[in-house]
């Protein structure tokens, strides 16, 4: 074992020695190129017949014979170097899309300067090899990105692109084995236009972290600002490129066939024109998956399955062939494409370049600040001036004609795109982008139905003029269209001069997007993603164990209505047990003292407490009932009183009239100007309501026959019968208060009212009290009350 071990530590100890020698022995890189495109001075669109043009004009510049500059040995080499990339084109396209320059000799390509092969090979002759020699992960650092990266530039892109990236380590040999696999997703995805990146695990702690990393090598997927985990086998691209393909956004490809191609052609009132893919297969490819990401704010696309049996209508009506794909592009003419192309394979850069150059309406709104920016592009340090004419209209079919009127001057323009652009404003939804362009003294005191004509300096300045002619005159005649839409192109003509300029400046906001999602979808967004979330990141354990959770909680929230359920239902059946037996008694004091509305009755223990005690500010409301009208009286009087019940000053009660009818009589007699011997009915006085203020002394009164309980009755002929009361032979005057110096006979001849309606006034009378507009009665004291 001893021996064992010993031998290990010499192995070891030479595989050290080795490896030392090994990098003092590698021969050191050349300085790192910078931009080739920059150093030949060509653009990225560059061809290879400008690029060579350039070379060859900077090499007769630079060439170390032509030239005594101390530098120029080293810039020819490097524009040598600049152009030996630019001329390869899998060189190229490394450096467009990772911006590798390869200056640095890959390892398996380094000449080993052992004659035996590969020192590693014959150092561990005697061991298990490692089979890692044909890997290069020299890849993986090149390609690599920080967590700064991945904040600014990956998250905010994945909107547009989506992202792969792997996560390394140094001295991980899985990852190593994923090298061939990583270069064949870098030359199958890149150019559909999905972008690679890896992160260095040791380097990148932070990410790491925040992408929930959980072994070595991780892949993750951005899209759509959202990060996804794959968990498949890292050594099948088909795997992988399945999953690239489910994490696109829902419905980005609406499936489309003869029953609902109308209605998404006509759908262009989204401010969208419309794609129709045609492909021989079931999904389509990730290629326009990955178009139709980039161009969604602009292109609305549909996926035509040309195979299918639903979709022979839309073959025949524009001629498509089932042997090679179909991109068709419609504005608001949805009878024919205005761009069309069709070939086998349709590469990337040749869709990117046909929607580019139809990626607008014939006559777009400026619906947000992207629109604005596309429709009407900041061009103020160009010689040349790009305008756009505008008109201001209202989201309703009713200023429809006037769009389409506006549509067709567009159409008619001479002026190019590059130009002059026509586009529509919805004057109810952009009011801040408006107010700003009204302050001018030429400008429309409504802006609806005008147009205005824009030069954008910046983001948020603007050069303006007013259209002076309003294109609501245009609905009217065809020649009154010709003319106005002539004048607009002679003022646009105009300003696109050089020398001549907008007479207006004004400084403008952003405009709302009118796109942005409402709150409803934002949170069923937010949910929907949540549960993505969960289901990514969670495993099957941790998703039972929530599982269970939630299940208990809705099992004891179906407990807890269960219960309440019962009670309720309980309480319910001894409310309805206690009504039926309070029907049987027929009480008026279960009815009086129900709902927490104390009814008093007036005695002689209880009078100084409702009467002479009372407080300042507080009242006493009396009903004067007999045995005979007590059980009609009481309930309707509750009733009446029911919404005073809260008002502490108020007190409720009623009084018999067989136990006060004296003091009722002195009362009276105390209110008349001067002393007198009355006679009091007392059917004539069931139903009066009385309210006592014990501190001011004075009472109000009401009666169905008083004058203040009558429509109609004024204020003088109450005054008059308030006069008149000391008259009891007058029947008018007195009879409504119980005065009656005739028998009960001869009220038969008065008015009649019931027992049941003597109270149907008192409601309004209640408010004229609280008001303060009815009829005071002062006394000098309060008459005793009889002791029985």
């Amino acid at each position: 074992m001893r021996l064992n071990l010993s031998s290990c530590a010499v192995r070891v100890s030479v595989l050290l020695l080795g490896l030392c020698a090994t990098l003092q022995l590698s021969p050191v890189n050349a300085e790192p190129l910078g931009n080739p495109y920059n150093i030949l001075g060509v653009s990225r669109k560059a061809d290879s017949k400008e690029i060579k043009r350039a070379y060859k004009n900077l090499v007769r510049e630079w060439h170390p014979d032509k030239t005594n500059h101390p530098e120029a040995e080293a810039k020819f080499v490097e524009i040598t170097r600049a152009y030996e990339l630019l001329s390869d084109p899998e060189r190229r396209k490394k450096f467009d899309y990772h911006g590798i320059t390869e200056e640095g000799i890959p390892v398996h390509k380094r000449e080993n300067r052992f004659d035996g092969g590969d020192p590693f090979e014959d150092l561990l002759s005697g061991f298990n090899k490692f089979h890692y020699q044909s890997r290069d992960i020299s890849l993986f650092h090149e390609m690599s990105i920080t967590y700064k990266a991945f904040e600014n530039t990956v998250i905010p892109k994945s909107y547009r692109m989506p992202h792969l990236i792997l996560i390394y380590s140094d001295w991980c040999f899985a990852c190593l084995q994923v090298e061939p696999i990583w270069r064949r997703l870098i030359d199958e995805l890149e150019p559909f236009g999905i972008s690679l990146h890896t992160v260095h695990a040791q380097k990148e702690t932070a990410l790491l972290n925040k992408l929930g990393v959980r072994s070595l090598p991780y892949l993750v997927l951005t899209i759509d600002g959202h990060t996804f985990a794959y968990k498949e086998t890292l050594f099948s691209v088909q795997k992988i490129v399945d999953f690239l393909r489910s994490k696109f956004p829902y419905k980005l490809l609406h499936k489309i066939n003869d029953d609902n191609v109308e209605n998404f052609l006509n759908g262009w009132t989204d401010n969208r024109i419309r794609a129709l893919i045609f492909e021989n297969k079931d999904k389509p490819r990730i290629r326009y998956l990955a178009v139709a990401l980039q161009h969604r704010d602009h292109v609305t696309f549909g996926f035509v399955q040309t195979g299918s049996k639903k979709a022979k209508g839309i073959m025949e009506k524009y001629k498509i062939s089932q042997d090679a794909d179909t991109l068709l592009l419609f504005n608001e003419n949805v009878e024919k494409p205005v761009a069309s192309i069709s070939m086998q394979d349709i590469s990337t850069d040749t869709m990117h370049n046909i929607i580019n150059s139809n990626r607008f309406l014939i006559l777009p709104r400026l619906s947000n600040q992207a629109m604005l920016d596309s429709v009407c592009p900041q061009v103020w340090q160009n010689s040349r001036k790009h305008l756009c004419a505008v008109l201001i209209t209202e989201n309703t079919n009713e200023y429809e004609t006037m769009r389409h009127k506006f549509r067709q001057a567009a159409l008619a323009a001479p002026h190019s795109p590059e130009r002059v652009r026509y586009a529509y404003l919805f004057k109810e939804t952009q009011p801040q982008f408006l107010s700003a362009l009204m302050a001018s003294e030429s400008s429309p005191s409504d802006p609806l139905h005008h147009i205005v004509i824009i030069w954008r300096r910046d983001s948020s300045h603007v050069k303006y003029e007013w259209f002076k002619s309003a294109w609501s005159q245009v609905t009217s005649n065809e020649d009154q269209w010709n003319q106005t839409r002539l004048n607009l192109e002679q003022n646009i003509k105009k300003l696109l001069r050089s020398n001549e300029a907008l007479p207006y400046a004004a400084e403008v906001q952003e405009l709302s997007d009118e796109h942005a999602l409402s709150r409803n979808e934002k949170l069923i967004k937010k949910t929907i993603m949540m549960f993505d979330y969960i289901l990514e990141n969670c495993t099957r354990a941790q998703v039972l164990s929530v599982l269970s959770v939630l299940g208990s909680f809705i099992v004891i929230v179906i407990l807890a209505k269960a219960m309440t359920y019962l009670i309720a239902a309980e309480e319910a059946s001894i409310q309805a047990e206690n009504e039926k037996n309070s029907e049987k008694v027929k009480t008026p004091t279960v009815q009086v003292t129900q709902k927490q509305l104390k009814l008093y009755e007036m005695r002689t223990e209880t009078y100084n407490r409702l009467v002479r005690l009372l407080k300042p500010g507080c009242r006493t409301i009396v009903l004067l009932v007999d045995k005979d009208s007590k059980l009609k009286l009481i309930p309707a009087f509750h009733k009446a009183v029911w919404p005073y019940r809260k008002n502490v000053p108020l007190m409720f009660c009623h009084l018999s009239m067989e136990r006060g009818l004296e003091w009722y009589k002195n009362l009276l007699t105390l209110c008349l100007p001067e002393e007198r011997n009355l006679k009091i009915n007392a059917k004539n006085c069931v139903g009066t309501v009385l309210s006592l203020n014990g501190h001011r002394k004075y009472f109000c009164m009401y009666h169905a026959k008083h004058p203040e309980s009558k429509k109609g009755k004024g204020n003088k002929r109450m005054e008059r019968m308030t006069k008149r009361l000391a008259h009891p032979n007058d029947a008018e005057s007195g009879a409504f208060i119980g005065f009656d110096s005739s028998s009960d006979s001869d009220c038969e001849t008065q008015e009649i009212l019931f027992t049941e309606n003597l109270l149907e006034g008192l409601p309004m009378w209640l408010d004229r009290l609280f008001e303060g507009s009815t009829q005071r009665y002062y006394v000098n004291y309060w008459p005793d009350f009889p002791v029985r």
